[in-house]
C-alpha cells in the first residue's frame, strides 16, 4: 500500500511535528494544524499502514551513559556476494547501530558506539575484523556531531 499512499500538505505537516517530537499529542496536532484529532488519527493510522511512519524511537544521548566514542568504519568486502553474510554478522554486534550497503570505496559503512578507544580496540580486533568476507576496514573516530536531525519533507507552505 505504500507505493499508492498519496500525502497532502496535512500529512507532511503531521510527519514534520511528529519527527521533531513523536510524544506530542493528537490533540496539540490538531490544534496546531485547526483539524479535529479524529482527522489526525486516520490520517497517522493511514501512514502507518502504508509503511510511512514505522514506530517510534527514544534519542538519548549515548554519552551520559558511557559510551564516548562514536566512530565509522568502511567495510571492504573480499567480495560483494558475501553482502548478506556479513551483514547478518555485523548486526549481531551490539556496538553496530547502522550498517550502510554503499556504493564508492567502501562496500559498507559501519557506524558503532564505544566507551572508550579500548573499547572500539576490541569491536574491531574481535568482533568486526574476526567475520570472514571481510577483506579490512578503515576506522574513522568522530570528534563532534554538529548536525543530527530527521529530514524536513516539503509542504505546499514553503
Amino acid at each position: 500500500m505504500a507505493g499508492n499512499y498519496e500525502f497532502d500538505n496535512l500529512d507532511l505537516q503531521i510527519l514534520n511535528i511528529l519527527m521533531k517530537n513523536g510524544k506530542t499529542p493528537y490533540n496539540e496536532l490538531a490544534k496546531k494544524l485547526f483539524v479535529s484529532g479524529g482527522t489526525i488519527h486516520v490520517r497517522i493510522k493511514k501512514m502507518e499502514q502504508a509503511g510511512v511512519i514505522l514506530g517510534t524511537r527514544l534519542n538519548v544521548d549515548h554519552e551520559k551513559l558511557g559510551y564516548d566514542i562514536t566512530c565509522f568504519v568502511g567495510v571492504f568486502l573480499k567480495e560483494s556476494a558475501q553482502y548478506e553474510e556479513v551483514n547478518e554478522l555485523m548486526t549481531a554486534i551490539p556496538e553496530v547501530v547502522e550498517v550502510h550497503y554503499t556504493t564508492g570505496v567502501y562496500s559498507l559503512f559501519v557506524k558503532i558506539l564505544c566507551r572508550d578507544t579500548t573499547h572500539l580496540m576490541e569491536v574491531l580486533n574481535t568482533k568486526i575484523q574476526k567475520i570472514e568476507g571481510i577483506q579490512r576496514t578503515e576506522t574513522l573516530i568522530s570528534l563532534k556531531e554538529s548536525v543530527h536531525r530527521p529530514l524536513e519533507v516539503m509542504t505546499e507552505t514553503y
